[in-house]
């Protein structure tokens, strides 16, 4: 039998539909019953593949060909459909952030009923509000990739009208924490060294002394770090859904995640999935930067107060730490602080959108004929 013509079973949350042929998969596609991530097998075949790997059903695999597909959406239909995803799953999402929030705040209400005007002693009720402290950093760690994991996870189901029970995203997300931990660590490690790396430098080369060269070394060591930062964000675009959604190995979802930030060379710019990641980033970095003003004004008037009228080194210095330090709990800056940490998904929602529309325009070398003669 050709393999265009061959029936599939598909399962769905556990359950068997079919056998279906492939125009049948095809409508069912369109209305959204059958995911490329759920699973499928030829009737009569007793090993399950992905129904993504079905030929000429999806535009879908982990390797990359461009062809003619439908128009992807803009960006307004993107923050359009992000919002509506998010609040349609509300209740899932505010139970992701939890996972990290919570740590964060018992940490700090801990640090903050501790926290007093005197120097701190070295008794056994500092130890442990250290030690407590440092358990919820870890706890926070640990809970992080499963909160990245269900982001895509959740995503994907609501994105074709499924709900998924909490504790069933978490079982889902929980077989992804090593793999998504390994790519967190060489992922946020990769920003982080070049940043501190450059910054470093140019440290040193401050307190060298002023110069022309000086000046210039700066300036070569920025535009340095400003390309390496923004190469890593082009290959590291879509690794989250590129290693939960895919399931493609650490190298695997390295290599699409280059692949599809790149694709769409034939459409105009603010459709390509670069650009629309880069725009997404930007305006939810804005959003962050308008949440940290009411905490950050106050302080740079003061600091900047202080540095203007003072041109003693050392008489700044003991300004600056003369000022009066915050006790306890900044109820505005927590306050906003759990906003950002609320509305975070929205940022993973719309990369997951943007990674289903490049998806759509790719196939894997040899589908990509087959499809088109259909």
């Amino acid at each position: 039998m050709n393999e265009l013509e061959q029936e599939w079973m598909i399962r769905v949350e556990g359950r068997e539909y079919g056998p279906a042929d492939l125009e049948t998969l095809r409508d069912w596609k369109e209305d959204g019953r059958v995911l490329g991530i759920n699973e499928a097998r030829p009737a009569g075949a007793e090993d399950w593949v992905r129904a993504a790997e079905i030929p000429g059903l999806f535009a879908s695999t982990p390797v990359h060909t461009q062809i003619d597909g439908p128009p992807p959406p803009g960006l307004l239909r993107i923050c359009f459909d992000t919002v509506a995803l998010y609040i349609k799953g509300f209740f899932p999402f505010l139970g992701l952030t939890l996972l990290v929030v919570v740590p964060s705040i018992l940490a700090q209400i801990t640090g903050a009923f501790l926290d007093d005007s005197r120097a701190p002693d070295l008794n056994l009720r500092t130890l442990l509000a250290a030690g407590f402290t440092f358990c919820m950093l870890l706890l926070t760690l640990a809970a992080w990739p499963l909160y990245v994991a269900g982001i895509q996870i959740l995503t994907a189901e609501l994105a074709v009208g499924r709900r998924l029970p909490f504790f069933d995203l978490l079982n889902r997300a929980v077989k992804f924490w090593p793999r998504v931990t390994l790519l967190c660590l060489l992922v946020y490690l990769a920003f982080a060294f070049w940043t501190i790396l450059p910054m470093g430098v140019i440290v040193l080369i401050g307190m060298a002394g002023p110069s022309v060269f000086s000046l210039f070394l700066i300036l070569a060591v920025g535009v340095a770090q400003v390309w390496v930062v923004g190469r890593l964000f082009v290959n590291f675009l879509f690794w989250q859904q590129s290693a939960v959604l895919d399931e493609c190995d650490v190298s695997g979802a390295l290599r699409e995640s280059r692949a599809l930030a790149r694709s769409g060379q034939d459409l105009p710019w603010f459709k390509r999935p670069l650009w629309q990641g880069v725009v997404v980033a930007g305006l939810w970095c804005l959003f962050v930067l308008a949440l940290s003003l009411p905490t950050l004004l106050p302080a740079f008037r003061i600091y900047f107060h202080v540095a203007a009228t003072t041109s003693d080194p050392q008489e700044l210095y003991k300004a600056l730490s003369a000022l009066p330090k915050t006790h306890g709990i900044d109820r505005l800056s927590f306050a906003l602080s759990l906003l950002d940490a609320m509305l975070r998904p929205l940022l993973g929602i719309a990369f997951v959108l943007i990674f289903f529309a490049a998806k759509s325009r790719m196939v894997e070398p040899g589908v990509s004929d087959q499809t088109n003669e259909l």
